[in-house]
């Protein structure tokens, strides 16, 4: 049972994270657009939701990293669940300690360099998960993760660009776009993930996602056979 609340605190990350964003968008007055504007300016000093955004992004790296302990503790003698397991708690961690950015037009780029420092090394090991992820499953599950490191990248270089933009004091018309499709495809690798794990955790004798067949790489003693329900 606290196994399964690890691995569901995966899900409400993933979710929790969405809601952040549209709800501190709607109380941010000044606000103009999803399309121009970045995740980080919600939050950022100076902004009018900070004060609604910082305990709620505490919130969902708290729940990332029960989702990382669930997965590491599920990974018996499987290697890439443990690496992966570690890196979730990583990149919460190194989130939670992220000082946020300035408010557009107020700062500079020597004063965001943490943040963007920081923020670089969340990228490295979200990459990083996905890549060692992507050998939990079948062919699906195997071209899902890479179709997701692919986006993460392409949108990411597409951010780097528009930040470049926003940092010389330039508009940045597609800086929101791009950044939520880069934080989006992340999140959804993430719920599919732990949906993928809730699922062979509750019936590891089915078949579970992506699934031309059962993950041969996760130990079965990480499950209980006795009455075909997980532990």
């Amino acid at each position: 049972m606290l196994k399964r609340i690890l691995l569901v605190c995966g899900v409400l990350s993933s979710l929790l994270y969405v809601v952040i964003d549209a709800l501190a968008a709607l109380r941010y007055g000044d606000y103009h657009s999803y399309i121009s504007q970045a995740i980080s300016e919600l939050g950022a000093i100076g902004a009018p939701t900070r004060q609604l955004v910082h305990p709620l992004f505490i919130a969902y790296g708290v729940l990332l990293i029960a989702f990382g302990v669930g997965v590491w503790t599920l990974a018996g003698r499987t290697r890439a669940l443990r690496v992966i397991g570690t890196l979730l708690v990583g990149i919460a961690v190194v989130g939670l300690v992220t000082p946020p950015m300035y408010l557009r037009g107020t700062g500079n780029v020597s004063s965001d360099l943490p943040h963007i420092v920081l923020t670089g090394v969340i990228v490295l090991f979200i990459l990083s998960s996905i890549a060692f992820g992507a050998s939990l499953y079948a062919r699906s599950w195997r071209l899902y993760s890479f179709a997701t490191l692919v986006t993460i990248l392409v949108s990411g270089a597409w951010s780097g660009f528009e930040a470049t933009r926003l940092a010389a004091q330039q508009p940045t018309p597609w800086l929101g776009v791009a950044e939520r499709i880069n934080i989006g495809a992340y999140l959804a690798w993430v719920l599919v993930l732990a949906i993928t794990l809730l699922r062979a955790k509750v019936s590891p004798i089915r078949v579970p996602s992506w699934g031309l067949r059962r993950p041969s790489n996760i130990d079965p003693s990480s499950y209980s056979q006795t009455s075909g329900t997980g532990v």
